[in-house]
C-alpha cells in the first residue's frame, strides 16, 4: 500500500486502522511542506513513520536539508527507498 498523504477530514486514518496498519512509508514532493506535515500528523496519530529520503524533493535545498537532518529523525526512521523495500521484503519473507 502506498500512502502519500494523511489529510484531516478524510477517512484514511480509519481505513488504515481497519486494515491493521501500524506503519506508513512516506515520500513525495515538497519535502518541507507536504511530506513533513504528513509525517507530523502520522506521528501524532501514533503510526510508525518511515521516510524514503531519496524519494522526495523540494524547491528549496535548504528547507529540504532541514527536514532531512533536523525534523525527520524526530518523527520516525529514515532510509533510502531501496533499503526500506528490502527491509519490508525481509519482514514478509
Amino acid at each position: 500500500m502506498s500512502i502519500t498523504t494523511i489529510v484531516t477530514g478524510t477517512d484514511l486514518e480509519a481505513y488504515l486502522r481497519a486494515s491493521g496498519a501500524t506503519q506508513v512509508v512516506l515520500s513525495g514532493v515538497a519535502t518541507s511542506i507536504g511530506v513533513e506535515s504528513t509525517a507530523r500528523q502520522a506521528h501524532e496519530l501514533g503510526f510508525n513513520v518511515t521516510l524514503a529520503i531519496d524519494a522526495m524533493s523540494d524547491l528549496s535545498a535548504q528547507a529540504h536539508e532541514n527536514s532531512l537532518l533536523r525534523i525527520f529523525p524526530l518523527l520516525g526512521e529514515t532510509g533510502t527507498a531501496q533499503a526500506i523495500c528490502e527491509a519490508l521484503d525481509r519482514r514478509h519473507a
